[in-house]
């Protein structure tokens, strides 16, 4: 496939660490418009603004540039299309929630949530997929404006034709036919003003003249709303390419309750991007035996996006660490492994901060590799025995990890003030003193109850390595637990 004036941009939302899932797709897009001489755009969708943060937003651009990819325009760049931060355009998005108004494609909906609940609990009770009942369709233009007037709330919903179906061709899937009656009249606008993710995304993709939209099949429902919209604005819609999802060796879908996903804990184990990149690349081409290294030159060259796997993308952990030894081994000069080594020890001011809280607690340095050792490594092998020296009872320890490990998902911004206000917060709940709440966390995190300041140590490895290490840690607790009766 060899298009002229191709433009494919990556999407992400800010609202969380940054997925592999959103490298792989990324990397689809980076590849397909090197194989075509095209653009590849960034583009920073936060219309989420309860969960959208700047500190999210700088790990996003920081994790897609230690991958190694580069983009023609984005929010740190600029560029002829932008702003391209989503929460920048509110206003570009509202003529066209008026234009779809006006041509009758769109409605005013004044339901409450309440109102909206009760229907899809009812819809649910009678086994029916939950959706928008059109109760404000009915409505006529002076009722409309009368309710306006008077003050109350309200959101700009689509028009969805009620019969037949919307068909198309997606670049992975072929023809896909979707019936019209499946399709929710979905929100576009709400009522604070800002557009949903489908409104903002079809404008946007518009507006940035993006010819391929690339992205994960969960996202194959929602090409009907997208299509619509393209034709109720009368523009022409892009070629859809729906990639499988990254899947767990048992098939089921990569999330960070089962094993690690954000990029940051693969660069804090000492992954190298080129070996993450290499693997998720694989999953685009077609190779023979023993020709598994490549490059990002060498993956763009042997990409084919005409024969790409429906079956799914297994994240084959074990596969990654052969291919990242064989990159340390095989493609780094001594000199760069050296380079290598340094740049990730001071990641994050890792070393620099592990040394400075260490100067105080030791009397050789030979000590250091025992206290702050736990910095750097990536697993600390956690044992059972690890907890013997807790006072509280194994099932007390397993209690505060599986309380306190989705709690600190709750920290937008990850700092030792912030998690130390947390985990005091977290004892409050608990009705337990701090010190009982963070004995078992300092051998989550360090594997000893003798190490650096608890919330500095989990300020240094980050959110995403202090997750994985509360996990394992509840694991090897619950074993002195046993099963519930």
């Amino acid at each position: 496939m060899t298009v002229s004036g191709v433009r494919v941009r990556i999407a992400p939302s800010p609202t969380g660490e940054p997925h592999v899932g959103t490298a792989y797709i990324a990397l689809f897009n980076y590849l397909f418009a090197k194989k075509n001489g095209g653009e590849f755009i960034l583009r920073i969708e936060d219309t989420d603004a309860t969960r959208s943060t700047p500190e999210f937003e700088t790990k996003v651009l920081d994790a897609l540039k230690w991958c190694g990819l580069e983009w023609k325009e984005g929010p740190d760049i600029g560029g002829p299309h932008g702003p391209y931060r989503q929460s920048d355009r509110k206003d570009i998005y509202t003529p066209y929630g008026q234009e779809l108004l006006d041509k009758g494609h769109a409605f005013r909906c004044f339901c409450t949530p309440e109102r909206l609940e009760k229907m899809r609990e009812e819809q649910r009770a009678a086994g029916k997929a939950p959706k928008y009942d059109g109760l404000c369709l009915k409505y006529a233009a002076e009722e409309v404006s009368a309710k306006m007037a008077a003050g109350e709330g309200s959101v700009i919903r689509m028009k969805i034709p009620t019969e037949g179906s919307c068909d198309f061709t997606d670049g992975v899937y072929g023809d896909v036919s979707i019936p019209w009656d499946s399709v929710d009249m979905q929100v576009l606008i709400k009522g604070d003003g800002m557009p949903t993710y489908h409104m903002a995304n079809v404008i946007d993709d518009h507006l940035m003249k993006i010819t391929h939209v690339a992205r994960g099949e969960e996202w194959l429902a929602s090409v009907p709303k997208h299509i619509l919209l393209y034709r109720y604005f009368g523009w022409e819609q892009p070629v859809f390419m729906h990639l499988s999802l990254m899947r767990n060796a048992d098939k089921s879908k990569l999330s960070k309750r089962k094993n690690p996903t954000s990029i940051s804990y693969y660069s804090a184990l000492g992954y190298i991007p080129e070996a993450l990149m290499n693997f998720l690349g694989l999953f685009f081409v077609q190779i023979a035996e023993g020709e598994e290294l490549l490059t990002m030159d060498e993956l763009c060259e042997k990409f084919d996006p005409e024969n790409l796997s429906k079956a799914g993308a297994i994240f084959d952990i074990q596969k990654l660490d052969w291919l990242n030894g064989r990159w340390i081994r095989e493609k780094l000069s001594e000199e760069e492994f050296q380079a290598r080594v340094l740049d990730w020890a001071m990641e994050n001011d890792r070393l620099k901060a592990g040394l400075r809280l260490s100067q105080s607690r030791i009397s050789k340095l030979g000590e250091l590799p025992e206290l702050a050792g736990f910095l750097l490594k990536s697993d600390l092998g956690l044992e059972p025995s690890a907890f013997a020296k807790i006072k509280s009872p194994p099932e007390e320890i397993l209690e505060i990890l599986n309380t306190v490990q989705p709690d600190l998902e709750k920290i937008l911004e990850w700092n030792v003030e912030t998690i130390e206000a947390e985990l005091r917060a977290i004892a409050d709940r608990m009705g337990k003193k701090l010190k009982v709440v963070v004995a078992p966390l300092f051998v989550a995190v360090s594997g000893s109850s003798r190490s650096l300041p608890l919330f500095d140590s989990m300020a240094i490895l980050g959110r995403s390595v202090v997750r994985q290490r509360l996990k394992l840690a509840a694991q090897a607790v619950a074993s002195l637990v046993g099963p519930k009766n």
